[in-house]
């Protein structure tokens, strides 16, 4: 948090921090924001940092299966065509019951 903005923008250094720290994610440019192999190293460690993933990495679905994995309420971070993907959502709710009311109407009535 405290580094300069220098570093944020070295991938190693963000690696470093967000594999301690998924949330550290937020401090970094763009460019890593969409870097998968940053993103994933955030997610498995805090799948909330999944928001801080630039837009295709939140519709990405290996980075959102590690997400909801970690922490089934990061659904709602993801991008919305994956809310209705059953794999997903199966991953989601097995680790966060409450995961289930991102589900569209169709799937939640799924037996």
């Amino acid at each position: 948090q405290h580094a300069s903005h220098a570093l944020w923008g070295d991938k190693e250094v963000l690696l470093a921090a967000v594999v301690q720290h998924g949330d550290a994610l937020q401090h970094a440019p763009d460019a890593l924001r969409a870097d998968k192999e940053v993103v994933l190293a955030a997610v498995v460690q805090q799948g909330d940092a999944l928001r801080y993933a630039s837009d295709a990495l939140r519709a990405d679905k290996e980075v959102v299966l590690a997400a909801v994995a970690q922490q089934g309420d990061a659904l709602q971070h993801a991008s919305h065509a994956l809310w209705g993907d059953k794999e997903v959502l199966l991953a989601a709710v097995v680790q966060h019951g409450d995961a289930l009311q991102h589900a569209p109407d169709a799937l939640r009535a799924d037996k």
